[in-house]
């Protein structure tokens, strides 16, 4: 089983930056793909990025390209997604996920098995 705690979410101006952190435990990782997946009042859930832990490609949506980044600390369990330049639009409530499978994979099929808790993130204009 794998457990997932994420945190690092908060209030921002636009043009800010927040850092998420999600920890990861339970069981070894390799074959398996972490993500950050969005959900806002009245949107569709959104995959804004993932990592596979195996070799650390990644997936990133489009919506976010060139403003966050994911990264994966092997010896922490950590999965990392770096936001700069927020805008308005980024608010919602940011989930920690891991699924069997790449990035890739991760993005295509947009799901996940296993699931964080959840941390808001709130962007003012």
């Amino acid at each position: 089983q794998v457990q997932l705690v994420d945190s690092g979410g908060g209030s921002v101006q636009a043009g800010g930056s927040l850092r998420l952190s999600c920890v990861v435990s339970g069981r070894t990782l390799g074959g398996y793909a972490v993500g950050w997946f969005r959900q806002a009042p009245v949107k569709p859930q959104e995959l804004v990025a993932a990592i596979t832990w195996s070799d650390d490609s990644t997936f990133t949506a489009d919506s976010v390209k060139g403003r966050f980044t994911i990264s994966r600390d092997n010896a922490k369990n950590t999965v990392y997604l770096q936001m700069n330049n927020l805008k308005p639009e980024d608010t919602a409530k940011y989930y920690c996920a891991a699924r069997w499978g790449n990035a890739q994979a991760m993005g295509a099929l947009a799901n996940a098995e296993h699931w964080g808790q959840g941390t808001q993130v709130t962007v003012s204009s």
